[in-house]
């Protein structure tokens, strides 16, 4: 498929990035835990939609390089992994109480407004795409970066977390 080739260079760069700071994570994750066992409650809040966000856009990225790939079928993988991101992280705004366990309100929007609005320009390209290929194609990879770019950013966030805490070891 024409239009998907001109951006296989991107989507190889891409899952790149995001599988290096997917294991980048799990270092963190891992001194984390040996550090303070006491703040274990943190992961499910902070760092498991951080790994999700960095996984979405692996698997994105990889299924958009299968070399067989139909439009109809590139169009399904772009919009079922758009619906699904929006679930998730819709899920994190409708959830009762989730709000509260975040310190700070720059932490919700980083964690949930962003990629919320990342998966919902996802779906619009997977829509754009049957009628506008590169248009669509271009919001996709526009909200792949910005998936990346806040993940980062919590990645960062955490990492911050971890070094400027004290063990609860002695």
């Amino acid at each position: 498929m024409n239009e998907l080739e001109g951006w296989a260079n991107f989507y190889i760069l891409v899952a790149a990035a995001a599988a290096t700071l997917i294991g980048l994570l799990f270092v963190v994750i891992t001194l984390a835990a040996e550090r303070r066992v006491s703040e274990a409650s943190k992961i499910p809040i902070y760092l498991t939609p951080t790994v999700i966000y960095f996984a979405s856009v692996l698997f994105l990225a990889a299924l958009l390089c299968f070399p067989s790939q139909t439009r109809l079928t590139a169009n399904c993988c772009i919009c079922l992994m758009g619906v699904a991101g929006l679930v998730y992280s819709g899920a994190f705004f409708v959830r009762r109480g989730v709000k509260i366990n975040y310190y700070e309100l720059h932490d919700w929007i980083a964690y949930a407004a962003f990629p919320f609005a990342s998966y919902g320009i996802i779906v619009l390209g997977g829509v754009l795409f049957l009628h506008d290929p590169q248009l669509g194609l271009t919001l996709v990879a526009v909200a792949m970066l910005l998936l990346l770019a806040v993940s980062i950013r919590n990645s960062w966030a955490i990492a911050v977390d971890v070094v400027s805490t004290h063990s609860d070891r002695h």
